[in-house]
């Protein structure tokens, strides 16, 4: 990596948001930390973005486990990392009284704990003007029944943003939020129930709208976007 080299790390990258994301952050002059937990999917992503000029590296590792987000942390090496993209999450739906413990932890390592870690960890190899995006969803505004635990953990990671936001800015690192409505993504094949494709958005338009808050001038925060369908919610 040379010296103006950019660095990105983009969790959940093997697919769907984060491929997109990766697409359209990929340019000569940037390097793009690929994080997943299917290698070869991730290696479709690396594919896609060295043709458009970008270098890659691929980290396999699950973020349920602290070890994974460690083995995560250990790939970024020593930066300085430009941005960090927290985009892998899990959906578990289900009324209420059928969520196991088990899925609720799950949940929490990784929609919660994992970003956590990453912020705390990865800051200091970010210089001022970086930023950290997080991919939150308007589930962290609002409340769905069935939607329980990722509405928690969104909520959470809401809350978590607002604070490290002001924390930051004497740093100079942005804290960004994107609050996409629902999405068009393998994440759905899980999810019971009839839901409108036609009305979900394409990943390309969220993963737009990162770019877009990431390549602002440093001194201009893009503290939150939200993207939805102009038909309203689903």
């Amino acid at each position: 990596m040379t010296e103006n080299t950019q660095q990105y790390l983009i969790t959940g990258a093997s697919r769907g948001i984060g491929q997109a994301i990766a697409g359209k952050l990929a340019r000569e002059g940037r390097k793009l930390l690929l994080h997943g937990r299917d290698r070869s999917a991730l290696e479709e992503t690396a594919e896609l973005v060295k043709a458009q000029g970008a270098s890659t590296s691929v980290i396999v590792a699950d973020l349920a486990l602290v070890g994974g987000v460690e083995e995560v942390i250990e790939a970024v090496g020593a930066g300085p990392l430009h941005g960090l993209i927290n985009n892998a999450g899990i959906a578990i739906v289900k009324p209420l009284a059928e969520i196991t413990p088990a899925e609720w932890q799950q949940t929490l390592a990784i929609n919660v704990t994992a970003p956590f870690l990453l912020c705390s960890r990865l800051l200091p190899l970010m210089p001022s003007g970086a930023t950290i995006v997080n991919i939150l969803s308007i589930a962290a505004k609002v409340g769905f029944p069935g939607w329980s635990s990722y509405c928690m953990s969104k909520f959470a990671i809401e809350g978590f943003s607002r604070s490290i936001r002001e924390e930051l800015r004497p740093l100079g690192v942005r804290v960004v939020n994107i609050y996409p409505a629902a999405t068009l993504t393998e994440m759905w094949e899980n999810v019971s129930g009839e839901w409108s494709e036609e009305r979900m958005l394409d990943p390309e338009e969220v993963a737009g709208a990162v770019v877009y808050a990431l390549e602002r001038p440093s001194d201009v925060s893009v503290d939150s976007i939200n993207i939805g369908n102009i038909a309203g919610p689903m």
